[in-house]
Order: C-alpha cells, then structure tokens, then sequence
C-alpha cells in the first residue's frame, strides 16, 4: 500500500498531479505515467549536468551573433510607448 501512496506523492510533487487525477487512474496507466516521470526527469538532470560540464552535444553559448531576434510586433510596441 506505501508503494501506491508513494506514487500519488510522485506524481503530485513532480507531475503538477491532483491526488484525486492520480487516484482515479487505472493502475496501468498510472505506472505508465510513473515510469515515464522518471524517465524525463533522469533525462533533464543528465542534459544539465553535460551543460554544466560544457560537453553537452546541444549545449550553445550566446553571443551578439547567435542571440534571438526580438519580434517585430513587441519591438514596434515598444517604439511608440516611447515616442
């Protein structure tokens, strides 16, 4: 029984889950959702722990040439509450 109330405590403090959503599951789809829980949340600590070691494969540094594009319709905005 500790096992089930240990999954309703998993899915509430790291799914966003209500206790009555993980309650009224089926068990199946429940521990579907676990193990995937699980799986994401080993695979963002690794990618955080290869960006902060500097060898992740997608991890990118920003300089003036990479740096996103503001978009057009909030730099126009921002243009008249300045005039």
């Amino acid at each position: 029984m500790e096992n089930i109330y240990e999954q309703f405590f998993f899915l509430k403090y790291s799914g966003g889950w209500s206790f009555s959503e993980a309650y009224n599951l089926p068990i199946g789809l429940r521990e579907w959702f676990v193990k995937r829980l699980l799986k994401q949340i080993k695979a963002e600590n690794d990618a955080v722990e290869n960006a902060s070691k500097g060898n992740g494969s997608q991890s990118q540094e920003l300089s003036a040439f990479n740096q996103p594009k503001m978009p057009t319709e909030l730099a126009e905005s921002i243009k008249r509450r300045k005039s």
